[in-house]
């Protein structure tokens, strides 16, 4: 599998539809992907689309760790789930994101799309115009991961 790659501004309209990047939707068509899933990251203040395959396998993953018959692991699941929303691209390689949505994560007239290695964050701008991380803490995490 392919990796998105890139950090792309877009204009959100009126209605909440936003163009997937063309080097995004040419990495999904090539890789056969003709829908998505978008749900709220769990840990950072945006949304994550999943290409299908990737979503299922989340899923299964997600799946073979909890037991079924365990409450608060079947309350884990649904709140992964019910967070999801399936998406296609229209004819002309739009998303529309849920005015829901678009709140949660205070997203307003631009958005960034972030390849992420199997899946593409999409953030409001303005949450992108200073670093995740400061420069000096990065290099030092990245140290300490990689030594």
């Amino acid at each position: 599998m392919n990796q998105f790659l890139g950090n792309i501004e877009v204009k959100v309209d009126a209605k909440g539809r936003v163009f997937v990047p063309a080097a995004f939707r040419k990495l999904l068509q090539l890789q056969g992907e003709d829908w998505l899933v978008l749900r709220k990251d769990i840990f950072q203040d945006c949304l994550v689309l999943y290409p299908g395959s990737v979503w299922e396998r989340e899923i299964e993953v997600l799946r073979s760790k909890l037991n079924k018959w365990n409450k608060t692991e079947q309350q884990v699941f649904r709140q992964f789930v019910l967070d999801a929303e399936r998406l296609e691209l229209d004819g002309s390689g739009r998303i529309l994101i849920s005015k829901r949505y678009l709140e949660l994560v205070e997203i307003d007239a631009h958005v960034r799309f972030l390849g992420v290695d199997n899946t593409i964050e999409v953030w409001a701008k303005e949450k992108l115009d200073n670093p995740l991380m400061e420069p000096g803490d990065f290099a030092q995490e990245i140290q300490k991961l990689m030594m």
